[in-house]
């Protein structure tokens, strides 16, 4: 999952960029109102944390500028500011949850995932095709009774293809999907992570088919 963490703390930043990361989150880190409407503008992101009391831009304003382009994205208000008139203003204008300063991590996660799910259209923690399950809440990948055991890239792409099991998704998309914007390497290494799960997948009943000039898909059967 591609995060976009909008907060100008530089210690919450960088306490939040290294747990998300360490949870196999792709995370882009921006302390500024404008930048984060830029990036939102040309970006595509799986969800957004967003802080209200931001420079440039106040993190109301990148809310409705978001919305009025008519973008989905699921939105984690985080913010100081507890009144009620402010949680009521951010949930009109988009906002899908909203998390008070301060917060423990495991909430933030756990908000996360759940606004995530919804905006995907998924009621339940559990995604399953065939043998294999995904559990958002716990992070865990089971194929059969077995846990399988990823590496965080791994993980992700895997998230990737289950969201979207039986379609198509090119290697750009799974790259962007797994790396954050400040990544240097390139998008053939996507080559890597598919060549592991197919091992990890192999005689499972689930399988990742190449689609030529379309991408990969899981599939069952």
């Amino acid at each position: 999952m591609r995060i976009l963490l909008v907060e100008d703390s530089p210690k919450l930043s960088a306490f939040l960029d290294r747990a998300l990361r360490q949870r196999g989150y792709a995370v882009d880190l921006c302390a500024d109102g404008a930048q984060a409407d830029s990036l939102l503008s040309t970006e595509q992101y799986d969800g957004l944390v967003l802080d209200l009391s931001l420079p440039s831009m106040d993190g109301l304003e990148v809310l409705k500028r978001l919305r009025d382009r008519g973008a989905r994205t699921p939105v984690l208000v985080l913010t100081a500011r507890g009144e009620l008139e402010d949680r009521v203003h951010g949930l009109r204008l988009g906002a899908d949850d909203y998390l008070p300063k301060p917060f423990a991590l495991t909430e933030l996660e756990a908000r996360l995932q759940a606004i995530m799910r919804r905006s995907a259209g998924v009621a339940t923690p559990t995604v399953r095709l065939g043998p294999l399950s995904y559990n958002s809440s716990s992070r865990e990948f089971m194929l059969g009774s077995e846990r399988l055991a990823l590496r965080p890239k791994e993980h992700a792409v895997l998230e990737a293809l289950l969201a979207r099991s039986g379609q198509a998704v090119s290697k750009a998309q799974l790259y962007e999907h797994v790396f954050s914007i400040d990544a240097t390497t390139s998008s053939d290494v996507v080559e890597i992570y598919i060549h592991r799960l197919r091992k990890q997948l192999h005689s499972s009943g689930v399988h990742i088919v190449t689609r030529r000039g379309l991408g990969y898909a899981l599939e069952a059967g």
